[in-house]
């Protein structure tokens, strides 16, 4: 009887995790820290996966304005994916928000916008031993065209991020 209900119990759990058509347990959570060059897939508190990533030109600090290659700091929503963007893959982050609007608004310069997690340059994935090594975007999140398989299979729009200093 135990065995019984341990293979039910089981068996509702495969069925209430989320998983992709390929197999991959669906985040809940994208965490990226700064500091660390890190993204953090993640799925009830627990790291899914871990990869490395590249950033704007000019990663510290908060994004302010549009062309200062900072990468957006704050909670965020993973809210379109582009399969067809001139980078490998794309899924936008919902940048900016009212609070970001209103700040460079203040500062009377636009707050800029587009900003995704992407893979590499269409075309020039020969140089991802390369380019990851150095912060390049225009303050994107960019990660090996492998690498983003994995957070295209496994991050859905409505996904949250929390991009952390």
């Amino acid at each position: 009887m135990k065995l019984l209900n341990f293979a039910a119990l089981t068996m509702a759990a495969v069925f209430l995790v989320p998983v992709a058509a390929d197999g991959a347990e669906k985040a809940d959570l994208v965490r990226v820290v700064k500091k660390q060059k890190r993204l953090y897939l993640m799925r009830d508190d627990e790291v899914l996966h871990s990869f490395r990533v590249a950033f704007g030109a000019s990663p510290m600090g908060h994004k302010e304005r549009q062309g200062d290659e900072r990468t957006p700091e704050g909670r965020y929503v993973l809210d379109w994916k582009n399969a067809k963007s001139k980078f490998y893959l794309s899924i936008h982050i919902s940048y900016p928000n009212a609070k970001d609007r209103e700040h460079a608004r203040k500062l009377g310069v636009s707050a800029g916008g587009d900003i995704m997690i992407h893979g590499q340059p269409n075309g020039k994935e020969v140089f991802t031993s390369i380019t990851q090594l150095f912060n390049w975007t225009d303050g994107c999140i960019a990660l090996s065209n492998k690498d983003m398989d994995v957070v295209w299979a496994t991050v859905d729009p409505g996904t949250p991020i929390v991009i952390e200093p």
